[in-house]
């Protein structure tokens, strides 16, 4: 799909760039922790939004602040060792115990 923005108003472009900043500081963070199939969506997909953004050109310094702060997210994400889904809560922890103790329990 490709994302170019065409020809806006400066402040058009400026809100439209807004946007897409919000959505994926909204989305990416989700989307890369995935599901028990993994990521939804890969770092380089989002690393392409975030380099796309930066070369339409005329960013603001907030928007800058903005799409770097969110590549560094990115960064740390990488860097850190992705837990495998069995090492997240063992059966042990268990949010509710028994209704019962299991040596009272007597079988029929």
């Amino acid at each position: 799909m490709d994302r170019s923005l065409i020809m806006l108003s400066g402040s058009s472009q400026a809100a439209l760039i807004d946007r897409d900043i919000a959505h994926i500081a909204r989305v990416m963070r989700p989307s890369l922790h995935g599901d028990l199939a993994g990521p939804i969506l890969s770092a380089a997909y989002w690393r392409n939004r975030l380099y796309e953004l930066l070369d339409a050109g005329n960013l603001s310094h907030a928007q800058l602040c903005a799409v770097d702060s969110l590549l560094l997210q990115l960064d740390q994400f990488q860097a850190e060792p992705q837990l495998a889904w069995d090492a997240l809560a063992p059966a042990s922890a268990a949010l509710f115990p028994p209704p019962y103790p299991a040596s009272t329990h007597q079988s029929a």
